[in-house]
């Protein structure tokens, strides 16, 4: 893992990063904050884009990384951007859907088919749009990054139909979406921090949780089954001041988004490969449930659709143009 990008992936992003940097550009110090481990994917990848960044840019963007949650929360982040307290973070599209609700589109669930249409949408305009919804808000988007397809896990009980979840309590983060979704399927939704679930587990507070394969690296020990329904793919998002945005030159803009949109593509198979290491760290602790009535689990959520149209009509646009896509 900690030579998850390699170097000649890191050149790549440079060259990628054609532009000339004049040596009157201003010189930025920024500091990009997330609450994920260093040994995760998500980290090593921005690590390693930042030392393409500084590179390209002639040593004149400089982007230190704090991981850990050091800074608080995601949203405490966002705060801290708007306070021009921190210039960079990375945070879940669930967390942005809190300051500008049409984020919300991307968390519907089964509005992507599949990954190929995921990065066919967030590499595209509907993505370049989504970007800028914030901006009134003082940051903006700069690129993103998969963060898998999140599915059920459980302590005592497999779940292949939603009928399985009557009566459970289901860890869900704290979103409004989440929660519908959870109320849709049968389930009993349970909002609380990711940090607390596997005491929570444990000790019977909740039956299970819903979250891309990689949370088995902290929760296997309390899990039974992983089950497949697949609901929802929610990317992650790395977000800038827009104050800060606003002051660099043309060129280094360049720089950022160039090598930010070659991170994003190399991401891919990395995160394959996490996803692939975390199944052999778990190896024998975990049932995986594969027959799984997917078409139920759609049905049971169309209703979600319907509300979405009526009271979120800008959430509603997104969704109808990503259903579009190819």
């Amino acid at each position: 893992m900690k030579k998850f990008c390699s170097l000649l992936l890191c050149a790549v992003m440079i060259m990628a990063a054609a532009s000339v940097v004049s040596a009157s550009d201003k010189s930025f110090f920024l500091t990009l904050a997330h609450n994920l481990a260093e040994d995760h994917a998500v980290h090593i990848a921005m690590t390693e884009w930042a030392d393409a960044v500084n590179t390209a840019s002639n040593g004149s963007i400089t982007i230190m990384i704090i991981p850990n949650g050091q800074l608080g929360s995601e949203a405490d982040c966002v705060s801290q951007i708007q306070a021009s307290q921190l210039e960079m973070t990375k945070v879940s599209a669930g967390t942005l859907a809190n300051f500008a609700g049409a984020w919300n589109c991307v968390s519907v669930p089964y509005v992507f088919r599949d990954k190929d249409h995921l990065y066919n949408v967030m590499n595209g305009q509907i993505g370049q749009d989504l970007y800028k919804l914030t901006e009134k808000d003082g940051f903006i988007g700069l690129a993103w990054l998969e963060s898998g397809t999140r599915c059920f896990y459980t302590a005592n009980k497999a779940v292949r139909t939603p009928a399985d979840l009557k009566g459970l309590k289901i860890r869900t983060m704290d979103s409004q979406m989440a929660i519908d979704m959870m109320n849709a399927f049968g389930g009993s939704a349970t909002v609380m921090g990711y940090s607390d679930i596997y005491t929570g587990m444990q000790q019977g507070v909740i039956d299970g949780a819903e979250n891309n394969i990689t949370a088995l690296r902290d929760h296997a020990d309390v899990t039974k089954y992983y089950c497949y329904d697949e609901h929802t793919m929610i990317p992650d998002v790395i977000v800038i001041s827009a104050k800060v945005w606003a002051d660099m030159s043309d060129s280094q803009k360049k720089v950022m988004l160039d090598t930010a949109a070659d991170m994003v593509k190399n991401y891919r198979g990395l995160w394959a490969k996490f996803e692939d290491e975390v199944k052999a760290q778990v190896e024998g602790k975990v049932e995986y449930v594969t027959d799984v009535d997917k078409p139920a689990f759609q049905t049971a959520v169309a209703p979600l659709y319907e509300k979405l149209k009526d009271s979120e009509p800008a959430t509603y646009s997104f969704v109808e143009r990503i259903q579009s896509a190819n």
